[in-house]
């Protein structure tokens, strides 16, 4: 079961473009120069790159610091979806798709990849797709964290 724009408004209420979609997320990522098919991208710090970077691999949205100003380049039809807390945000989103998947008896089922490179959200790992371990350390970031982040 894919992460779905249905499940984002829910979870936001500061959305920019494209409000009626019937996108589904087949990757949620921190990395723009990754290719991230049908993709939410969320740019948590300045190693995450540039959106037109997100975009032209396959980024069909992003969740942006509504502090930070959004490229003049973004389509006005790209939807975003606007946070006050990247972290926080992330955190709710995990929690969010956790209980969507559970329950869910389907044998053989189609699941959002869930994508961080974040070397302060994966501590000594260089990466996962395990949506626990991910849940987990970022549950373990202190909010108050020296966090750089890039908008």
């Amino acid at each position: 079961m894919y992460l779905a724009f249905n499940d984002l408004v829910k979870l936001f209420s500061d959305i920019r473009g494209i409000k009626e979609a019937d996108h589904l997320y087949i990757t949620v990522t921190d990395n723009a120069n990754a290719m991230q098919t049908r993709g939410l991208f969320i740019p948590l710090s300045e190693d995450s790159g540039e959106l037109l970077e997100a975009i032209a691999n396959g980024a069909i949205a992003a969740i942006w610091d509504k502090k930070k100003q959004l490229p003049k380049y973004t389509p006005n039809h790209f939807p975003i979806f606007f946070t006050d807390n990247l972290i926080e945000t992330v955190r709710e989103l995990l929690k969010f798709y956790i209980e969507k998947i559970d329950g869910d008896k389907a044998e053989k089922m189609n699941m959002t990849n869930f994508v961080f490179l974040n070397k302060k959200l994966l501590k000594e790992n260089k990466e996962t797709y395990d949506i626990a371990v991910m849940l987990e350390k970022i549950s373990k970031l202190d909010s108050n964290d020296n966090f750089e982040r890039r908008g």
